[in-house]
């Protein structure tokens, strides 16, 4: 992954989404437990990917990247929350629920390829 992959470039743009949807929720005086937590994991998809671009090997890389995957998952978690709770809509829900799928079936996919080089590179 490099600096200008398509997987970081969507977590930057899916990271403002969350970053704007945290202020829709302060406005709306929304749970600030339930927003707090959606802004750490949705914001930590890219933090993590930005570090795994600098991963000092590719087990490094794969760690992150992992990690990267697990707040995506979360993210989904915080964001079934809201949509249950009635704090968005089902369309907003439905729109940043496409964003964060696409990013899981991504970072899923750049886990996978980078364990299968794990696997070829140490035999």
């Amino acid at each position: 992954m490099s600096r200008d992959s398509v997987t970081l470039e969507k977590s930057k743009k899916f990271s403002a989404r969350i970053i704007r949807l945290d202020k829709y929720l302060r406005e709306k005086k929304c749970d600030r437990a339930i927003s707090n937590q959606i802004l750490r994991s949705g914001t930590s998809i890219c933090a993590n990917l930005s570090e795994a671009i600098y991963g000092i090997s590719r087990g490094d890389f794969l760690h992150k990247t992992h990690i990267a995957l697990k707040e995506c998952a979360e993210t989904m978690h915080w964001l079934e929350m809201l949509k249950e709770s009635g704090d968005i809509t089902s369309r907003q829900f439905e729109s940043m629920k496409a964003d964060c799928e696409e990013l899981l079936k991504l970072l899923i996919a750049t886990t996978k390829t980078t364990r299968n080089k794990l696997k070829i590179s140490s035999i």
